[in-house]
């Protein structure tokens, strides 16, 4: 006879109404229900110690507004890096970005027992008795996060090797998989990554790592893939490399050229990526070159440019149809072709040597001995490109050396995208400062190489350093205070917008009072104390008609003052606070003293 099954979600939504217990009973149940498991992975759940502080603290983000570096570009996305441990900096990730993340790339710690994974402040050996059960206990806290910041289109990646490989799989699994049909699961791929090189002596050589991928809802990943078909626009060359040396290219006169007339360019030209005019100039008529050139740079598609020119179909490595290539406005090669449904290949491309990556690495940083075994900056972008959209956010919540960051901001360089990048990132060693920071800012500001080439920095970026602090979870009317007081960079993040103003409407703003931002599309109120309701209401009334404004209303409960905003409804979008960072955390935080507390509860 078969077992009934049980509706868990149901039954523990049950329990949670019942009035005859106690929390601290409902508690006890509640974790019964969670340890019963039919089939899949079971460990020795292992006691972390961040974990214990989030029962008793919670985490907000402060931004060293130090190291912000701000570009000058209209619509610049905003970066942003997170010193801090990653279960503190994700769980405040929840409330900024629960459901809007597009792309997670993670490269975490292996767990090979030789010194790669630091559990508790201490490293996990080989002869650690509960290494594999530590490991275990330190993902799980915090892939079940992230699936929570993913959106309805999101993917999940993570690269692993053998040492760990069947153990994620299947803790994968339990987090992403809720069907019995293989056709509907959230399981999409294990990856191959070919490393092109190996130490490993014995009777195999391994040059192979693995990547696997997850979507958080399967049937909505050929939406991600297609969603862009249609005619879409490329850059044509890139930066010059080893891999991608520079070379000269005849480009006949009657190309299009995008530029008013009688725009002339001579010499060396370009932004990030060099381009050097060794014969002729390229001289803008009617709306094409008025005379043959030959120009020097980094071609990304130098065969295709070829056979275009041949007038033959091409079509690019990615398997899309190129339509015409084209100089833009200031004079850059570009290309436009048709973007069909990616099908994206099991085994990866190479992407070179481990060591041409920690080469990259050390050419940015101009040093050695920074970083070991970074991923590879085309790796990150290859998936950034098939996932994610233009406007879309990529997090890397292992960022290691930061080369996420450097793929993103390369991937919008040549194809025009807007997407922003999160990393979040631990300081041991001094590693975030001293190399996630650091990288990404020469890569943004512009660098010389150790044999004294400059590479011109990716202006059009601008990067926020922030770091964790913790606010007792105190639901005191004083503890209430504390953590609104705490949370205006929080505020900032979740909404994208950093630019403060002085003064509101004829109102000159105390920051103990009321903050405002403004950046000319979105407006943000942050009130802390409720006295000011009413002198603000008055100058939203004075605004015009179609006045839009996110209006943070310090509150000790759920409601957010609405009567009081009743003749400005039409205007403002009305939130509580902190009641709505504590409706967010509580999907995620460990139960205080193990009791369900009374902000936790639905």
């Amino acid at each position: 006879m078969a077992k009934k099954h049980i509706d868990r979600t149901a039954l523990i939504a049950t329990i949670r109404e019942l009035k005859e217990l106690s929390n601290e009973q409902k508690s006890d149940i509640l974790q019964l229900i969670s340890e019963q498991k039919k089939y899949g992975i079971v460990w020795e759940d292992s006691p972390e110690d961040v974990e214990e502080n989030l029962r008793n603290n919670v985490p907000v983000l402060v931004e060293d507004k130090d190291r912000a570096i701000i570009s000058n570009a209209d619509n610049a996305p905003n970066h942003i890096l997170i010193e801090g441990d990653n279960l503190e900096a994700l769980t405040a990730l929840s409330y900024t970005h629960e459901g809007k993340i597009d792309v997670i790339y993670i490269d975490p710690p292996y767990n090979t027992g030789n010194k790669d994974f630091v559990y508790n402040d201490s490293f996990v050996d080989s002869e650690d008795g509960y290494r594999h059960s530590k490991w275990l206990s330190f993902m799980n806290r915090r892939l079940r996060i992230a699936r929570k910041l993913l959106s309805e289109n999101g993917i999940l990646l993570v690269s692993i090797d053998y040492y760990s490989f069947a153990q994620l799989k299947l803790l994968c699994d339990d987090i992403f998989e809720h069907s019995s049909n293989p056709d509907q699961w959230n399981f999409m791929e294990c990856l191959i990554f070919n490393k092109q090189h190996s130490q490993q002596q014995g009777m195999f050589k391994r040059y192979h790592e693995y990547v696997y991928v997850y979507a958080n809802n399967r049937k909505n990943v050929s939406n991600v893939l297609s969603e862009e078909s249609g005619i879409i626009e490329a850059g044509a060359i890139k930066k010059i490399s080893k891999k991608n040396p520079s070379s000269d290219f005849h480009f006949p006169a009657g190309m299009k050229f995008e530029a008013p007339d009688g725009t002339t360019i001579t010499g060396t030209y370009g932004d990030s990526e060099k381009m050097i005019i060794k014969e002729g100039v390229l001289c803008a008529e009617n709306g094409k070159t008025k005379y043959p050139v030959v120009i020097e740079a980094g071609w990304t598609q130098k065969k295709q440019m070829e056979s275009w020119l041949l007038g033959e179909d091409t079509i690019d490595t990615k398997g899309q149809k190129i339509l015409e290539f084209f100089f833009n406005s200031k004079g850059k090669l570009k290309c436009r072709k048709e973007r069909g449904i990616v099908t994206p290949p099991s085994f990866l491309p190479e992407f070179g040597m481990g060591s041409e990556q920690t080469a990259h690495l050390e050419s940015i940083m101009g040093k050695s001995g920074c970083f070991t075994n970074p991923k590879p900056v085309d790796m990150i972008k290859l998936f950034s490109g098939w996932f994610c959209p233009k406007n879309g956010i990529i997090l890397d919540f292992f960022a290691g050396s930061g080369t996420t960051m450097e793929a993103t901001m390369q991937l919008n360089a040549e194809d025009g995208g807007h997407r922003q990048c999160i990393l979040c990132t631990n300081n041991e060693n001094n590693i975030c400062e001293e190399v996630t920071y650091e990288r990404n800012k020469r890569v943004i500001n512009g660098y010389t190489t150790p044999k004294g080439v400059e590479v011109e920095g990716l202006h059009d970026n601008s990067l926020r350093y922030y770091k964790i602090k913790d606010v007792p979870r105190d639901s005191s009317t004083t503890g209430l205070k504390k953590l609104m007081s705490a949370s205006t960079d929080l505020l900032c993040i979740k909404n994208d917008l950093y630019e403060e103003q002085s003064v509101f409407g004829n109102i000159k703003l105390r920051k103990n009072i009321a903050r405002y931002f403004d950046d000319g599309k979105q407006k943000m109120l942050i009130i802390y104390k409720v006295d000011a309701i009413e002198s603000i209401v008055e100058e939203i009334k004075k605004m015009p008609a179609d006045t839009f404004i996110k209006v943070y209303v310090f509150s000790t409960n759920n409601y957010a003052m609405d009567a009081d905003f009743e003749e400005v409804s039409d205007k403002v979008f009305l939130c509580a606070l902190p009641a709505a960072i504590y409706n967010a955390y509580r999907k995620v935080l460990p139960r205080k003293n193990n009791v369900i507390t009374e902000e936790e509860e639905e």
